[in-house]
């Protein structure tokens, strides 16, 4: 009785990883800029959610639960990283489809110059179409600050993009 309990379980984290694992990806790919990082992040992340999956299971958004650990996960990695390694600007050119690419790329460009926290925010915020308070959740942080965060990184972003700033707009 308890290895068909045991194997159930199982069954629902596989089916909740192989659901969520490209999402996780794009997420971890946009925060760090960096291909095979994002690869490592996602699979410590889906190993972290399996080693707590009845408290993730259990939760009201399991997703919003595997982004909130993606993220930690990630800063917890920029305060440990020395101070001597740079990340690469460059993105996978795999899934994403939009009607300007250079735009996007532009974009993508000054996501990787805002600051880590910033750059979590405008993610989960704008890209991931989070809501304050599930950003908030996910980055520990109160409301508040996410939405202080959030104006912030927007005139920064807004700043570093200059007179791409219009095209962008229109998207």
């Amino acid at each position: 009785m308890a290895s068909t309990a045991k194997a159930s379980v199982e069954a629902d984290y596989l089916e909740f990883a192989a659901a969520r694992s490209s999402a996780l990806f794009r997420i971890a790919c946009l925060l760090t800029g960096d291909w095979h990082l994002a690869e490592d992040l996602v699979q410590e992340t889906l190993g972290k959610v399996y080693v707590s999956w009845r408290r993730v299971s259990a939760a009201d958004s399991p997703s919003a639960y595997a982004d909130a650990i993606l993220v930690r996960t990630f800063l917890s990695y920029r305060r440990k990283r020395s101070s001597s390694e740079m990340p690469t600007g460059s993105l996978p050119d795999r899934g994403y489809a939009a009607d300007d690419p250079g735009l996007r790329l532009t974009l993508l460009d000054g996501l990787a110059r805002l600051p880590e926290r910033d750059r979590a925010v405008l993610i989960l915020r704008y890209w991931e179409d989070r809501s304050v308070e599930e950003a908030a959740e996910a980055l520990r942080m109160s409301p508040g600050t996410v939405r202080v965060r959030s104006l912030r990184a927007l005139r920064r972003l807004r700043r570093l993009l200059g007179d791409q700033l219009p095209q962008l707009a229109e998207c």
